[in-house]
């Protein structure tokens, strides 16, 4: 298994959301282009979790587990949100390189019942990470006029 390369792909995608955070102000956190979905700063809080929660999620942590960690948990400003993302990568990564093959084979399940391999979790980190990056993206793009202007890809 070649997490190095995933785990790549998932901090290029860190490091792009960062470029758009360094564009924000912090009233276009505040941001809601549809009134029953997330503002933009609600979006980059959960952005900003997904490493965490993701891996919690992939080693079995119940709903409760989960429901009490994103209660103790809060981005509300576009340093912690950088700072949350940019810790929450570290962390992820770090759990990562520490695991054997064995270990990155063995499967696990989520608490509603989704059993991928632990490799399979990190591809869904992957591919998570970059769903709401791209939504933000269109967010600020088609609903606010606010192009960040950066390669979202190497």
């Amino acid at each position: 298994m070649n997490c190095e390369s995933v785990l790549h792909q998932i901090e290029v995608a860190v490091k792009t959301l960062i470029k758009i955070i360094s564009k924000l102000e912090e009233d276009d956190l505040q941001k809601r282009p549809t009134s029953h979905k997330q503002s933009i700063g609600e979006l980059l809080e959960h952005i900003a979790i997904i490493c965490e929660a993701d891996w919690r999620i992939s080693n079995e942590a119940t709903q409760e587990e989960m429901e009490k960690f994103y209660s103790n948990v809060s981005y509300k400003d576009l340093e912690s949100i950088e700072n949350g993302l940019i810790t929450n990568f570290h962390s992820l990564k770090n759990n990562y390189m520490n695991l054997s093959d064995k270990e990155l084979l063995s499967r696990t399940t989520s608490y509603w019942d989704v059993t991928y391999t632990r490799y399979e979790w990190l591809l869904e980190i992957l591919a998570h990470v970059y769903h709401h990056r791209g939504q933000l993206h269109a967010m600020l793009v088609h609903c606010y006029d606010k192009d960040p202007k950066i390669l979202m890809f190497e």
